[in-house]
């Protein structure tokens, strides 16, 4: 009966918010990068499926074997595993979306739970156990972000205007040691072509799609392969030759790019923090 409850709700506020598409995903910066996807190890496939799709995703099946859920700006890939842990402890703290209003999440069936100290800012947990945070488009205040030395983006001001959709990925949360804040925010800059500034009064980079929040912490945080969120993923413009370039810089492939038989392109790389990074070319095809 709860199993039907679920289904019920989820049905209910999908039809109440619309799907997205994956042509959703922003349009590439001038390196070519956009947002991509979050790879997520899963035990139940299905159980969490659901979440997303209640949450306001699209459900697609990706290449004929993953399950994946579109939402604007972002696709969550679901991956059937165990996982070594949450995103609790490990360079990825946390990915946040932000939303029209928190309490219609609420009606749908969420158990959310309010940040009492910031209005607006709630979190809900998939069923096994990952946090998600949330911001409310009409409560938050502490939404905004402001770029380093008063500059302007026309792509990076989307964080200043109200939202004319449902939901939408707003950011990714590292977690890197004191020390090491500005030289995180300047890697991103440099080798993904993000605009470097401010979300509230975490240090960040914006890329099309997503804000990447930095906070420093006392310790290094457990690398994230492995983990429930394994791997983020940037969609890549030319991915071929912009790998070449990578490593002409001195970055170092986990995997050289390469081309699957369907002919989606993909490379792989860590972070010097730990945060594991899937580039693809044709995420925007599914």
């Amino acid at each position: 009966m709860q199993r039907m409850i679920q289904l019920v709700a989820a049905a209910a506020f999908a039809a109440a918010t619309g799907s997205a598409a994956a042509d959703d995903l922003s349009a590439p910066n001038a390196a070519g990068i956009a947002m991509g996807h979050l790879h997520y190890v899963v035990r139940d496939v299905a159980a969490n499926k659901a979440f997303w799709v209640t949450l306001g995703g699209h459900s697609v099946l990706f290449n004929g074997t993953t399950e994946g859920i579109v939402f604007p700006d972002v696709v969550v890939l679901l991956r059937q595993g165990e996982p070594t842990g949450g995103t609790e402890g490990s360079v990825v703290n946390h990915v946040a979306f932000r939303v029209k209003s928190v309490a219609a999440i609420e009606r749908a069936g969420f158990a959310v739970e309010y940040n009492t100290q910031y209005p607006g800012v709630a979190s809900i947990h998939t069923p096994e156990g990952e946090r998600i945070e949330l911001f409310d488009d009409e409560l938050a205040t502490n939404l905004g972000f402001t770029i380093d030395n008063g500059g302007t983006d026309a792509v990076a001001d989307r964080h200043n205007r109200k939202l004319e959709v449902p939901i939408i990925a707003h950011h990714i949360h590292l977690n890197v040691p004191q020390d090491q804040v500005a030289a995180a925010k300047e890697w991103y800059a440099t080798y993904f072509g993000g605009v470097r500034g401010k979300r509230w009064r975490y240090e960040a980079v914006d890329l099309p799609g997503i804000n990447i929040n930095i906070s420093g912490v006392d310790a290094s945080q457990a690398p994230t392969r492995g983990r429930m969120l394994d791997h983020i993923g940037f969609e890549v413009t030319n991915l071929e030759a912009f790998c070449r370039e990578l490593e002409a810089k001195g970055i170092k492939l986990d995997r050289p790019y390469g081309k699957l038989p369907s002919g989606f392109g993909l490379a792989f790389l860590t972070d010097p923090w730990g945060t594991y990074i899937e580039l693809t070319e044709g995420l925007r095809d599914l």
